[in-house]
């Protein structure tokens, strides 16, 4: 038991989100143990800081702020974090909402550094998607460990991206603190795997509940799915700079350099189509010529996205899906 209050800060880093961020502002202010929602509109071209600031409740919980130019998530969650004081912070996408009731169910025991609970995938498609009751699961509780983490980033054949990641947990304000903890700046992409991964080998006690309380909005235009060749080059440094300053078991450093190779056989691949895009066939390969220990992934993934027409078309999407596999109960 840590004694500190149950009062929590929601983050919201938000860009171009004037179409959702009333839901996802709506839904934190409705949960009783929310103490502050602090918006950071990131750059936006459109009225997200309008729509934002008409949820104002009057209860004087919800703070706007916006950069001038786009800074990216890290820059926007360690600013909102600052100018916060609640000692429960907790992420939330602008185009994402909270369940009634989330954060009871997290905080009904507090033996935890960082707490998650399931995660309900929902199509665009769907409608009256934040009003709807979850699916209930058993009470399960199983706390991750770091290479348990890290391999859940790890894409495998048939699957996007690792699933662990997408996890939103709700974290002490006191271990980053003590740990010196804050979001990498650097990093557009994988900023919450990198941060969680540091957390862990500072030995925090991650834990995750069956229970679902966070609604993700699946869109094809998400700005999560769209990043930069050097995104790709940034977080496989960002692999490097954790083994090379954490004392890591010898588990943990295999499936970091795992994860590593992982990212960076993406980043050489889609270099190699930056070159080809630049300057041709010809600039690709005296590219790659420069750079002949990545030539092997590259011919792979050259491979593999020549042969995905010959693969099975994939099965139809699920309206809703949830991310933990859990035990339903009877209604």
């Amino acid at each position: 038991m840590t004694g500190e209050p149950q009062s929590i800060c929601v983050i919201i880093a938000a860009k171009n989100a004037s179409d959702t961020i009333a839901t996802a502002i709506s839904s934190a202010l409705a949960e009783p143990e929310v103490a502050e929602v602090v918006v950071i509109d990131d750059g936006s071209t459109d009225a997200t800081s309008s729509f934002a600031q008409s949820c104002d409740d009057g209860t004087g919980r919800l703070k706007v702020e916006r950069f001038d130019v786009n800074r990216g998530p890290s820059a926007a969650r360690n600013h909102a974090i600052a100018i916060s004081s609640a000692p429960l912070i907790s992420i939330l996408d602008g185009d994402d909402f909270f369940f009634t009731g989330r954060f009871a169910a997290m905080l009904e025991h507090d033996d935890w550094d960082l707490v998650a609970d399931n995660i309900a995938f929902i199509q665009q498609s769907v409608a009256g998607a934040s009003s709807m009751v979850p699916d209930r699961f058993a009470p399960e509780t199983h706390f991750l460990k770091l290479a348990e983490f890290v391999e859940g980033n790890i894409s495998k054949r048939g699957v996007e991206r690792g699933e662990t990641g997408f996890l939103k947990p709700v974290i002490r304000r006191s271990f980053l603190e003590t740990h010196g903890l804050r979001y990498d700046e650097a990093l557009r992409l994988g900023e919450d795997y990198e941060l969680y991964v540091r957390a862990l080998a500072c030995g925090a006690r991650y834990k995750v509940i069956r229970n679902c309380g966070y609604g993700a909005i699946v869109r094809g235009d998400s700005l999560s799915g769209r990043h930069r060749t050097d995104d790709l080059r940034q977080l496989y440094e960002a692999d490097r700079k954790i083994m090379a300053e954490y004392t890591l078991a010898p588990q943990e450093q295999a499936v970091l350099q795992e994860h590593e190779r992982h990212i960076r056989e993406k980043f050489e691949l889609r270099d190699f189509l930056d070159a080809k895009a630049k300057a041709g066939l010809g600039g690709a390969l005296s590219h790659t010529l420069k750079r002949l220990p990545a030539a092997p992934a590259i011919a792979q993934g050259l491979w593999r996205d020549k042969t995905a027409r010959f693969r099975k078309k994939p099965q139809q999407v699920a309206d809703i899906r949830y991310l933990l596999r859990a035990t339903p109960l009877n209604p």
